[in-house]
């Protein structure tokens, strides 16, 4: 694992120490070695974490003549067929890494060496001869790479802070693009906070030639073929192709474990490595003195069945200290709050691994959450007149509700959706502020600005383009391009690259997740059961008490710590004199936010933190 950085340009040369600078703020993702490769026009630049090849493997990697040079962030895990296949077409080898069978699929393949790859990887190629740069970025997004464009030249690196080492890298802050995180948490690909600052989408690639760059999609999942085998038989298909991903992401030479939540996903995982280890499975498990939110006794259920070699830790209402931390990594305003317990996470399991497995992605194949059934099963709302339902969604606007995470709180983002369309009825329900709300909390001469149709968009677009039949798996679809990428991976990524941790998931294996869109929808959620399949595939494997439980997925008592322990630094961070977020938002309507929250006449905690995660970005990056 790594964080890459470089530059090319039409005209002039590319000096070294702004390699060097760019690979020097990202450290932190590869602290064990630095490489640069500098030529006319070019230079590429890496921070390596050393996972496989310790010896041999440091990039930048070479083909046999050096025309062609590699930067690699991740992992390509068939790269020992691969390197097979190409040694049987005379390609030579100087290293055993993962990282060089790029350069030799390049020389056969040019840029469709992608669709040949099986692994989580972004890397920048140069080809000398062609004066060609190639960026990739992998099928669904677990490695970021961001880019801008000026005068010809082109620059990009892993993370934003790193980009921002370039004195050319655009610095006008995109209203559009707070509207967006405001929508969301997170800032849709292609956009970044910084104007003409954008990010490689999942599963595209980028080629720059002469000035001159073209972006060019490589994978989507293909929801409209279904097979329909006897369920038995995808049942054991699916055993299999897990037990092979597992397979796969074992392979290292440096100490590995696992993150077990104690959820159906990750006791998957972790009950896969212990099937194919021969010693204790090392795991790591996150709790909170919150009784609602602390699943560390649902994890120990599994550490005792397989025997693993658990530890767990328990977080604090500590968002205090850690916030600046999470801006300064982020690089834009990122506001899922189970960032907190995964950086707390990472630090723990680095202690002991360099690299952990994961569950993630098993929600987005396998229909994970409520948010899926409520909207899949609300289809029969599209025909009925929009006047009555904009009525009952006005009256239910008006009511009093409590947890946005309970009952309460769904069946009123339920009733108050049901005046608008499909796409839009599920954007509330991923969604931090709707679109009035963000009219009303940002300052006019921002909202102004805003391309109000761009936040419209995100789900919108993979919505309509969708091929699937089923709106279950429309929905799924929409997660997989949105939510998954722009919220799950991005927060995996950077908080345990922090810590220098490599974070594998054998469920987002592109051959898992393709078995899991080709199912018909039906068997995804049957009888209103989320995870059907996957709960019957893994009955008998893992213990009942695991597969009957109810989801609780990563959350944290935001709710709670904004009305008691951090009560006080909520009001002095959100409504004090210095703030809030450097004339972005209005001081009144914020207030007014979290006088609801505190008084207890609704739950505004998701906004709270989206607001306090803004203005610790704005301090971090704008206002020093």
């Amino acid at each position: 694992m790594c964080g890459i950085a470089g530059k090319v340009a039409r005209e002039g040369d590319v000096r070294r120490a702004s390699i060097e600078a760019m690979c020097a703020r990202q450290r932190h993702r590869g602290p064990d070695s630095r490489g640069v490769h500098i030529d006319d026009g070019v230079g590429l630049g890496v921070q390596r974490l050393r996972v496989i090849d310790l010896e041999t493997g440091d990039q930048p990697i070479y083909n046999e003549d050096r025309s062609i040079c590699v930067v690699l962030n991740g992992e390509i895990y068939n790269y020992r067929e691969l390197r097979a296949q190409l040694m049987e077409r005379g390609h030579t080898f100087a290293t055993h890494s993962d990282t060089e069978v790029l350069v030799h699929l390049y020389e056969d393949h040019g840029g469709e060496l992608v669709t040949k790859l099986d692994g989580m990887f972004a890397f920048a190629l140069w080809d000398s001869t062609a004066r060609r740069l190639v960026l990739a970025r992998d099928r669904v997004g677990k490695k970021p790479l961001h880019f801008f464009e000026r005068g010809g030249a082109l620059t990009f690196a892993s993370e934003l802070e790193a980009l921002s080492a370039d004195p050319e890298m655009p610095s006008a802050i995109d209203p559009s693009s707070v509207d967006e995180f405001l929508a969301f948490g997170y800032v849709p690909a292609p956009h970044t906070i910084w104007r003409g600052v954008r990010k490689v989408p999942p599963g595209h690639l980028l080629t720059w030639e002469d000035g001159r760059s073209r972006v060019e999609r490589w994978w989507r999942l293909d929801y409209s073929r279904k097979l329909e085998d006897p369920t038995n038989e995808l049942e054991a298909e699916l055993r299999a192709r897990v037990a092979a991903a597992v397979r796969r992401r074992l392979i290292a030479d440096v100490p590995l474990g696992a993150f077990l939540s104690g959820g159906i996903d990750s006791s998957i995982v972790v009950a896969e490595m212990a099937s194919q280890s021969t010693q204790p499975v090392k795991t790591f498990s996150i709790g909170f003195a919150h009784e609602r939110f602390n699943e560390l006794p649902r994890a120990r259920v599994i550490a005792e069945r397989y025997g693993t070699d658990h530890t767990e830790f328990t977080v604090e209402a500590d968002a205090v200290g850690l916030l600046p931390k999470i801006a300064r990594h982020y690089g834009e305003p990122y506001a899922d709050s189970s960032a907190i317990p995964t950086f707390h996470l990472a630090e723990l399991t680095r202690r002991e691994v360099t690299v952990a497995l994961n569950g993630d992605g098993g929600d987005e194949s396998f229909v994970g959450y409520p948010r899926h059934l409520a909207n899949a099963l609300s289809g029969w709302l599209d025909d009925i007149p929009r006047r009555p339902r904009a009525a009952v969604a006005a009256a239910a606007a008006r009511l009093r509700y409590g947890d946005r995470l309970g009952r309460s709180g769904y069946a009123r983002r339920f009733l108050t959706t049901l005046g608008e369309d499909a796409p839009d009825r599920y954007a509330s329900h991923v969604g931090i502020f709707s679109a009035s709300e963000r009219a009303a909390v940002l300052e006019p001469q921002v909202a102004a600005e805003v391309d109000r149709a761009r936040a419209a968009r995100v789900i919108r677009g993979p919505w309509e383009s969708a091929t699937a039949e089923d709106r279950l798996d429309r929905i799924l679809r929409v997660d997989v391009e949105t939510y998954l990428p722009g919220d799950l991976l991005t927060k995996v990524d950077i908080a345990t690259m922090a810590y220098s941790l490599e974070a594998r998931s054998p469920l987002l294996d592109h051959e898992v997740m393709e078995f899991a869109a080709a199912l018909p929808a039906r068997l995804k959620a049957h009888r209103l059961q989320k995870k059907w399949f996957l709960r019957r595939a893994f009955r008998g494997i893992l213990p009942d008490e695991t597969l009957d439980a109810p989801k609780r997925g990563f959350g944290v008592p935001i709710g709670s710590w904004f009305r008691n322990e951090l009560r006080g630094w909520v009001r002095e961070t959100l409504c004090g004199r210095d703030a809030p977020a450097g004339g972005l938002v209005r001081p009144a309507e914020v207030d007014r936010i979290v006088r609801a929250h505190q008084d207890g006449a609704s739950d505004q905690s998701a906004q709270i933190w989206a607001l306090l995660c803004l203005q610790a970005w704005h301090t971090e990056f704008v206002a020093t």
